[in-house]
């Protein structure tokens, strides 16, 4: 028998029983739809993450060292890590404090509650802004770009310069959409003149806060926090995740030759592990709900042999008919995989339609991003469904094969 024979009596007997098919279906529907929803919002969840990773910097080393006389660490790092060029692109402490900043009617604290005119409801609160000390190299640990003016260079930390570098969110919240390079901020009621504005490091809310910032020269902590004399935490950007694991080594090394268990503390830890943990945790929370929404499938699987079975039987006279005037066993075969198969690829076809749909709501509602699901998803997915009729078929298929002619005329 031909194929394209086979193909027309399948889809006869799939719109012969619409009722029957459209419920065998069922099953692979829903768990196409399933796996894909699933794999496909996950899939959104880690790539969401990285890109939060990525605009806070990626190849970074967090260093954490203190010693118990108050003494600062920040000049010894700061000295080392420029000897390690080939390894380093910059360093600068990580530390915020509180204080107030004004600028004409803004007031940082009275912010919080502070919300945009129904004008334009869609832009953000007024949140006040988290202040960071930072050194000339803050910008390049924190994957920030200058998008007006300049970055603090060396000489505002060595004079101690009242200056500030914004955030983009920062500079929209008390500048609207003036210019801020060359404004006197007044900050714990001491004058600071913003120097820059940073690009924003991503679109949406997910990033706005990380974009509400100030960034003043370390040595400024005299002036604006005075119970800050020294930095225990700071930040070190690799050239590369191969550069960050030499860097965190050397680091190590270098911190455990002045400072002991009896003078102080540190301890190193190379960021991208993070990543990495995250990589792996949500490629096993996919694997894990994947496998579960995968039951459905098998369910949908058994009903498609149930039913296929059921077909059998009720076609054993045709059967009969059919071997008695020569049609070979393999025919018989071939006719009822391509029918499992057909029922099969058809609810593959729907239950994808179904998981895109799934996959643009949930993600839309869980993670406030668009998500599709992938090329090779949708093509797994279509494959994995013929792939089952396939395989749940082939039993009802041998066994219409294997019936005798003479009972199977016998059949009522």
């Amino acid at each position: 028998m031909k194929i394209q024979q086979a193909l027309k009596m399948a889809y006869k007997s799939i719109l012969g029983n619409k009722g029957r098919s459209a419920l065998t279906m069922l099953g692979i529907i829903i768990g196409i739809a399933s796996v894909m929803t699933i794999v496909s919002t996950v899939s959104g969840m880690n790539k969401k993450t990285m890109e939060m990773y990525e605009a806070m910097g990626s190849n970074k080393v967090t260093v954490s060292a203190s010693l118990y006389d108050g003494r600062d660490v920040f000049k010894d790092l700061y000295d080392y890590c420029l000897k390690l060029g080939d390894y380093v692109e910059g360093v600068t402490p990580n530390s915020s404090f509180s204080a107030t900043v004004v600028y004409g009617a803004k007031n940082s604290a009275n912010m919080e509650q502070a919300y945009y005119g129904e004008s334009d409801p869609s832009r953000p609160a007024e949140m006040p802004p988290t202040l960071y000390f930072g050194s000339d190299q803050y910008g390049v640990c924190n994957n920030l770009t200058i998008a007006k003016g300049r970055e603090i260079s060396f000489l505002d930390v060595e004079q101690y310069a009242q200056v500030c570098v914004l955030g983009a969110q920062t500079a929209e919240i008390f500048f609207n959409y003036a210019d801020p390079v060359g404004q006197i901020m007044q900050v714990n009621g001491m004058p600071y003149t913003v120097i820059g504005v940073y690009a924003p490091r991503g679109e949406g809310d997910n990033f706005s806060y990380m974009d509400n910032l100030m960034v003043f020269p370390y040595t400024t902590s005299r002036t604006l926090s005075p119970g800050q004399t020294s930095f225990s935490e700071f930040s070190v950007k690799a050239r590369s995740a191969s550069a960050a694991v030499e860097a965190t080594s050397r680091i190590t090394g270098f911190l455990s030759g002045f400072i002991t268990e009896q003078n102080g503390w540190f301890w190193v830890e190379n960021q991208n592990q993070y990543q990495q943990s995250n990589n792996e945790y949500t490629t096993m929370l996919s694997l894990v709900l994947g496998g579960i929404a995968a039951i459905s499938l098998l369910v949908g699987g058994i009903g498609i042999m149930n039913i296929m079975l059921v077909t059998v039987t009720e076609r054993t006279r045709e059967i009969g008919i059919r071997r008695a005037i020569g049609a070979q066993r393999s025919s018989i075969v071939a006719q009822f995989l391509i029918e499992a198969a057909m029922l099969c690829g058809i609810g593959g076809i729907v239950g994808i339609l179904v998981g895109t749909a799934g996959s643009v709501i949930l993600s839309t509602i869980l993670i406030q991003i668009t998500v599709y699901p992938p090329t090779w998803v949708t093509a797994a997915a279509f494959a994995l469904s013929v792939a089952l009729g396939l395989l749940f078929g082939s039993y009802p298929a041998v066994k219409a094969a294997k019936l005798q002619p003479v009972e199977a005329l016998r059949a009522e």
